[in-house]
């Protein structure tokens, strides 16, 4: 009987020492692309999915130009109150921690580089008013940004100096450099070594400290979800612009067309997530305005006779609209649209307008070919002596006809002036 008890002990007892046994586990995502609020929602993700799944970390392998400051303020407050320690590495070689990314890797509990990467260069650059802002504005954004990241450098004890300066001077620093400079705290060569050389640190968490174990640990790389792939995308200026044109489109095609649906189904969908799109981008209100009088003015052309002019109002207006809408410095690149995308919606909306709706419109005028209608102005020949009614013949037709205008001999050429209940009210059409 005591054999007994001992083996079910054992039995039951056997999940846990297999679990104990259980090689450690660190969680890794990768941010290769913009800070925008699809990479802010991914990491504050990731770190919950890291605390549920009682990882030992979570790695965020970094590359990035730089981003959006509201979303980098997101990231950084998670990264401030992580339960979890998070690594930043800005990895591969050839990779950057410019701008937003600077903030990103002060912010992490252990800041790390590979061989061949750079970080720094954070000046805040003006976005969303369409010209360079004023002296004053601008230094209020600069000492703002440098508070800023003064605050995240001395939580977590790196060297606040260099840290201003990368906002002031836009500073840049190799990997070797910032190493030295104790802006970052490792240098290694991919993940393994990365986990080599931080395994038995300690890292101060909001929950106290905690070690970090993780040796042979198992690497599980979370990846961007279809939700975030989707908010990534639509945070491509590029993608807001063409959903915005599309969506002005559809709703036109509907207007002009009643009882189509999909077209205008197509249009306000394209237009809901544009402004989606445009919500989490620096856009230029002006520039939006000078796009949306550019199809005032197309559809315009269609209605008055301008021989052009509203037309090549139209074409200015949507070009300067197009360079208005989210304009950046140099420097934001990423943020910018392309001409590449630019130009040949410019061309189709113009062709759209001057041409498509023109032809619809024209036929909506066009005299009729059937009914009533199409008779008058046609030619016919007289059968009876009109005196004043009799009948004609009409396109190999038959119909009763009442003269106007005098007595109608038998085999003369009529005209028919117009219809009435049926009967033709014709004219004697001269040689």
């Amino acid at each position: 009987m005591r054999r007994l008890d001992l083996v079910l002990s054992f039995a039951f007892l056997y999940p846990f020492s297999s679990a104990l046994a259980q090689n450690p586990v660190v969680e890794v995502i990768h941010i290769d692309g913009t800070i925008n609020p699809a990479a802010s929602d991914f990491i504050h993700s990731a770190i919950e999915r890291t605390v549920e799944d009682h990882a030992q970390c979570l790695i965020i392998d970094l590359n990035t130009p730089g981003g959006l400051l509201k979303s980098t303020r997101v990231i950084v407050t998670d990264l401030l109150t992580a339960q979890v320690p998070v690594i930043v590495y800005v990895s591969p070689s050839g990779s950057q921690a410019a701008s937003a990314g600077v903030f990103v890797t002060l912010a992490a509990h252990i800041a790390a580089m590979a061989p061949g990467t750079n970080i720094g260069a954070a000046h805040p650059v003006t976005m969303g008013e369409g010209q360079t802002q004023d002296s004053v504005m601008m230094g209020k954004v600069t000492n703002d940004a440098a508070a800023f990241i003064r605050t995240i450098a001395e939580k977590r004890s790196r060297n606040v100096q260099w840290a201003e300066e990368a906002v002031r001077k836009s500073v840049s620093l190799t990997e070797t450099e910032a190493l030295k400079e104790k802006v970052v705290d490792i240098v290694a060569k991919n993940v393994d070594d990365l986990l080599a050389q931080i395994n038995g640190k300690q890292v101060e968490t909001p929950s106290g400290k905690k070690t970090l174990d993780v040796k042979d640990a198992e690497i599980r790389t979370i990846p961007m979800g279809w939700r975030h792939k989707i908010l990534d995308i639509l945070s491509d200026p590029n993608i807001a612009y063409i959903l915005l044109m599309l969506g002005f489109y559809g709703l036109l095609f509907e207007l002009y067309n009643p009882g189509a649906i999909l077209p205008g189904i197509v249009g306000v969908i394209s237009i809901v997530l544009a402004f989606y799109s445009l919500h989490t981008l620096p856009v230029n209100y002006a520039g939006l305005a000078l796009i949306i009088f550019s199809i005032i003015l197309f559809v315009a052309e269609l209605k008055v006779q301008s021989h052009g002019m509203l037309a090549a109002g139209g074409i200015l207006s949507l070009i300067l609209g197009s360079m208005m809408l989210i304009d950046t410095e140099p420097s934001f690149e990423f943020v910018r649209l392309s001409w590449a995308v630019i130009l040949p919606t410019i061309i189709f909306t113009a062709g759209f307008f001057l041409f498509a709706i023109g032809m619809g419109i024209r036929a909506q005028r066009r005299k009729p070919t059937t009914g009533r209608e199409a008779l008058v102005g046609e030619i016919g020949v007289a059968i009876d002596t009109l005196n004043p009614t009799g009948q004609v013949r009409i396109h190999g037709e038959i119909w009763n006809a009442e003269a106007e205008g005098g007595k109608i001999q038998n085999g003369k050429r009529i005209k028919v002036l117009k219809v009435v209940n049926l009967k033709l009210k014709v004219t004697k059409l001269e040689n």
